[in-house]
This record gives structure tokens, sequence and C-alpha cells, in this order.
């Protein structure tokens, strides 16, 4: 099972656990719309991070769909997270995988990534994207999310370690089986 591989320079690591404990540069947030916080991971986040990083989300201007549309990211203070950081990447919901909906969320990885290289952050923490209440499949969402930030730590050799903090021991395997091909064939550098 893989829980470590290196890209690049770079490493991406698993861990099961709760993102908003991460110590890393950015924690991203599977966040909707709105920014202004909501359930599972965006509402932990924003609970933990306390009122500081809506009032900051608050002054986002809105965009098509909202402040942040489906595809994209955003960085924000992180409160009192343990994190400089936090990248809203607004996923799309899962309506059957015919309305470009895989598209959309590799946008919403490379955005986030896009957002903590800007941001000159060395750490990067993900959680499983649009899987919670936007349905998309988890099977589907972590060969999206691990040949994403596996190709773009290729191409551009930052963050310098990328973690997928999996809240359950059944998603977490999930990723670990992704991963697998991708430790035992690593990219030429």
């Amino acid at each position: 099972m893989a829980r470590a591989i290196r890209v690049g320079g770079c490493v991406i690591r698993l861990l099961q656990g709760d993102i908003t404990a991460c110590r890393t540069d950015a924690i991203v947030n599977a966040a909707n719309s709105t920014l202004m916080g909501g359930g599972g991971v965006d509402g932990a986040i924003h609970r933990a991070g306390g009122p500081a990083i809506a009032e900051e989300c608050a002054r986002i201007p809105a965009g098509p769909g909202g402040r942040c549309p489906p595809g994209r990211a955003v960085a924000t203070g992180a409160g009192k997270l343990g994190a400089r950081f936090v990248i809203h990447a607004v996923g799309p919901v899962w309506r059957g995988g015919g309305e470009g909906e895989e598209a959309i969320l590799a946008d919403a990885y490379r955005n986030a990534l896009l957002r903590a290289v800007e941001k000159d952050c060395a750490s990067v923490a993900f959680p499983a994207i649009a899987t919670g209440a936007y349905r998309f499949p988890m099977e589907s969402a972590a060969r999206i999310a691990a040949a994403t930030v596996k190709n773009f730590l290729a191409e551009r050799r930052a963050p310098r370690e990328v973690l997928f903090v999996l809240f359950s021991a059944e998603d977490l395997a999930v990723y670990e089986r992704i991963l697998e091909p991708l430790a035992q064939n690593p990219p030429t550098e």
C-alpha cells in the first residue's frame, strides 16, 4: 500500500485524520460556491478557523455562480488553524458524469495548487473534494485528484509536499489503491 510517492522532487503523502489539525502552509477547503461555510470539511474548517475566515470570504467579489464558481479556488487567511492559508476549492456536484464534472474537479485541484504556488506554500493538505454532499464517486475522484496533483508536481516541482487527508479508513484505502501504481512507476526526472 502506497502512503507516499515522490514526483519531481516533491512528495505526495496519504494520511487518515482531521484536516483541520494539519500544520501545513495551506489547507484546502472543499468549499461551496458561496464560500460561507456549510457541512462536512467546509463546516469543520470554518468552525476550527473561527470567524476571520468567513469575514475574509465575504469580501471576495462574487463571480458567475457565486463567489467562487465550480472548478475555481481562492485563498484566505487561516484564522485559528495551524496553517497560514485556507484555499477554498469548489468542486462540481455529481450529476452522473455527463456534465463535465471530471474536468471541473481536475480544475479545482489544479487551481488550488496554483493558489498554493502563488502564496509560496511548501506544503498543502487536501481533502477528497466533492465526495461528500456533492456525491462525486470516491474512486473516480481519487483517480482525478492523484493524476492532477502528480502532473502538476512533475511540471511545476512545487509545492514540495502535498498531503491527501482522508477522514475514514475506507477513503484512505481507496487513495492507497489509486496511488500504488504511481509509486511503482514514478515519472522520470
